[in-house]
């Protein structure tokens, strides 16, 4: 599948001035029509919905009683990492744990609530469909805990002084690695799904190849490289699947394709970079030689505005989730371009 996306001006991201709250599953709610660019170009992207809580998925659902303290509703309080899988599953990393929307199923699930395998502040989140695995960071912990797909507890990965400030984090199902951000230590550290250490790379600093205070990354499924979101160098360095350093693109300031505070990132099915700028509030598209394509969204509380946006994620569909803190949601867009 192919998707061709052009470079588009400025002056056609107008915030959509709809404000109508959607929803997802469960529960029919009307959907309003926000697209972007704005006509009269063709559409591209197309909002679809959002997640807020479990009666988004089906109003009879509620939470484990063990892990939250009660058979309530559960409503999103703090969302930051994404992952999805091809079974329709939407993981997010909450306070405490990692909540599971099964759409197909129409349930909610919460990961790591209680045990050895507690979760304190889950950041990152990575799903290996092929193994069997969730991985997530825990940055209160510093260690990567990692349980099967029935949600059981395994095993953590990191020794002492491996991490510091674990936060994005990303894997490699062909290679079996998985890549952690770590943003104190200013590297990326890659382990094999075994949990051993493989090697590190990056160091604190302003050249190529070195970071300051990096917070995100995600891997090409396709070519496996690895793109890091250089937080506070305002920029995204890519990486061969070695760590060595490729390209990078992005610069501090307000412009096209310059960054204020780039946070989640990934990668479509043909190689375009998603970026979410936390202080720009929106999700901005580059091309594997860094080129900006378009961006979507803008400031605000509104469907199709964002709010302190954090954690974006990809689907085989190449359908967009991006999570927000402030107004503790998940926002879902669609491509509606034509595909090649």
């Amino acid at each position: 599948m192919m998707i061709e996306i052009k470079p588009i001006a400025r002056k056609l991201f107008l915030p959509a001035l709809l404000a109508i709250i959607a929803g997802c599953a469960g529960p029919v709610r009307e959907v309003p029509d926000i697209v972007w660019p704005l006509p009269p170009d063709p559409p591209r992207i197309k909002y679809v919905g959002m997640l807020k809580s479990s009666s988004d998925i089906d109003e009879g659902s509620s939470i484990s009683e063990a892990i939250f303290g009660s058979g309530r509703d559960f409503s999103l309080q703090k969302p930051y990492g994404i992952a999805v899988d091809a079974q329709d599953r939407i993981y997010v990393s909450e306070i405490g744990a990692i909540i599971v929307f099964d759409r197909k199923n129409r349930k909610v699930r919460a990961i790591g609530g209680t045990g050895m395998g507690k979760l304190e502040q889950p950041v990152g989140i990575a799903v290996s469909e092929r193994f069997g695995r969730i991985f997530t960071t825990d940055i209160r912990q510093d260690k990567v805990f990692v349980f099967d797909s029935t949600y059981r507890f395994l095993h953590t990965i990191g020794q002492t002084g491996d991490l510091e400030n674990p936060t994005g984090m990303a894997i490699d199902e062909g290679r079996q690695r998985i890549y952690v951000v770590d943003s104190k230590k200013n590297y990326v550290i890659a382990y094999g799904f075994d949990g051993k250490k493989l090697f590190t790379f990056g160091k604190h600093g302003v050249a190529d190849g070195e970071f300051h205070t990096p917070s995100h990354l995600a891997v090409d499924r396709n070519t496996g490289e690895i793109y890091v979101s250089d937080t506070q160098n305002f920029r995204v360095q890519a990486f061969s699947p070695e760590g060595k350093f490729l390209r990078k693109f992005g610069e501090a300031g307000d412009c096209l394709g310059c960054f204020a505070r780039p946070k989640g990132i990934a990668v479509d099915s043909i190689g375009n970079i998603y970026v979410v700028d936390a202080a720009f509030s929106n999700v901005q598209i580059f091309n594997r030689e860094g080129q900006l394509l378009m961006f979507f969204g803008s400031h605000g509380i509104r469907a199709g505005e964002f709010f302190l946006p954090a954690g974006v994620a990809i689907d085989q569909n190449d359908q967009i989730y991006v999570t927000e803190q402030f107004t503790a949601r998940i926002q879902m867009f669609k491509y509606v371009g034509e595909k090649k």
